[in-house]
C-alpha cells in the first residue's frame, strides 16, 4: 500500500509537468490545426533562460523563494517572447500554404533550436540549487518540497489559464479563432493578436515546467526537452488534441503510468508505456478521451 501511495505521488508530480508542456501543443492545435513540435524545445531554452537568469541576477550566489519567484517569472516571460518570435517568423508567413509546409517547418525550428543550444552551451551543463529541497515522510510516504511545489504551481497556473479561457474577452476571441478563422477576422477579431497571445500563453506554461523540471532534476542540455516533450504531445492526444481538460487528464495518467510501471514492473518499461498508450488510444478512440470524432465531407 505504501508503495501504491509513493507511485501516486510521483505520478502526479510528474503528470504535472506533462500537463503544462500539453496544453501548449493542444491551444496550438486548436487554433492553427498544427502540431507545432518545436514546442519541446521551447521547454528545454526555458531551462537554460533560467540558468542564464540566476547567474546572471545573482539568485544562483543567493538561494531564495523570492529568487525563485522572480527566476520563474523572468523565465516565463522569456519563453514566452521566444514562443511569439517562432510564430511570427517560422509560422505566420507560411500559414496559408497547407499544413505539411508548416509541420515540416515546426520540425525544422525544433532541430535548430536544439542544435542552436548544443552550439552555445554544450551539453549537460550543471544548474544551481535555487531552493534547498527537505522531504517529509508521512505514514512511510516521501513526500519533497518539490512535489508541494509541483502541485501547487500546476494548480495555481490551471486556475489562471481556466479564467483566461473562459472568463475573459481574448479568451473568448481564442475560442472564436478555434472555432473559425476566417468568421472570426469578419466579427473584427484581431486573429493575428490572438494567434501570437495563444503562443505566448503555451510557452508561458512550458517556461513552468521547464523550471520545475530542473529544480528536481538540476541540469540542462539541449536533448532534454525530447522526451518529456514526446510525451507531453502522446498525453494531449491521449486527452483528445485540442481539448484542454483533455491534455491535462491525458498528462496525468500518463504520469501514473510510467510510474506504476516503473514501481511494480521495470523502469526500462516507463518509457515504452508513453507511446503503447499512444497506440492503443488511436485503434480504440483515435478522437481521444475527450475528443469528439468529426465525420469530414467529402
Amino acid at each position: 500500500m505504501t508503495l501504491f501511495v509513493q507511485q501516486l505521488v510521483n505520478g502526479l508530480s510528474l503528470g504535472a509537468i506533462y500537463a503544462l508542456i500539453a496544453l501548449g501543443y493542444t491551444m496550438v492545435y486548436g487554433t492553427l490545426q498544427m502540431i507545432n513540435f518545436a514546442h519541446s524545445e521551447v521547454f528545454m531554452m526555458g531551462g537554460f533562460f533560467a540558468l542564464l537568469i540566476a547567474k546572471y541576477s545573482g539568485v544562483a550566489d543567493a538561494p531564495s523563494v523570492a529568487g525563485v519567484i522572480f527566476v520563474a517569472v523572468a523565465t516565463m516571460l522569456a519563453t514566452a517572447a521566444l514562443g511569439v518570435a517562432i510564430e511570427r517568423l517560422a509560422y505566420r508567413p507560411l500559414r496559408k500554404s497547407g499544413r505539411l509546409n508548416m509541420l515540416i517547418t515546426a520540425i525544422g525550428m525544433s532541430l535548430l533550436l536544439q542544435n542552436g543550444a548544443l552550439l552555445v552551451w554544450g551539453t549537460n551543463v550543471p544548474f544551481p540549487e535555487l531552493l534547498p529541497r527537505t522531504t517529509w515522510v508521512i505514514a512511510g510516504v516521501s513526500v519533497s518540497t518539490n512535489n508541494v511545489l509541483v502541485f501547487s504551481v500546476t494548480i495555481v497556473l490551471m486556475i489562471a489559464l481556466h479564467h483566461v479561457v473562459e472568463r475573459t474577452q481574448v479568451g473568448r476571441a481564442m475560442r472564436a479563432v478555434s472555432a473559425s478563422r476566417d468568421a472570426a477576422a469578419l466579427m473584427g477579431i484581431p486573429v493575428d493578436r490572438i494567434i501570437a497571445f495563444t503562443f505566448a500563453l503555451g510557452s508561458i506554461l512550458a517556461g513552468a515546467a521547464s523550471m520545475l523540471w530542473v529544480l528536481d532534476n538540476p541540469r540542462v542540455d539541449p536533448a532534454m526537452g525530447i522526451m518529456p516533450g514526446l510525451k507531453a504531445f502522446v498525453a494531449a492526444v491521449l486527452g483528445g488534441i485540442g481539448s484542454i481538460p483533455g491534455a491535462v487528464a491525458g498528462a496525468i495518467l500518463l504520469g501514473l503510468c510510467e510510474t506504476m510501471v516503473s514501481g511494480y514492473v521495470s523502469s526500462t518499461w516507463r518509457d515504452a508505456v508513453a507511446f503503447l498508450l499512444l497506440i492503443v488510444i488511436l485503434l480504440v478512440r483515435p478522437a481521444g478521451l475527450f475528443g469528439k470524432f468529426v465525420p469530414e465531407k467529402v
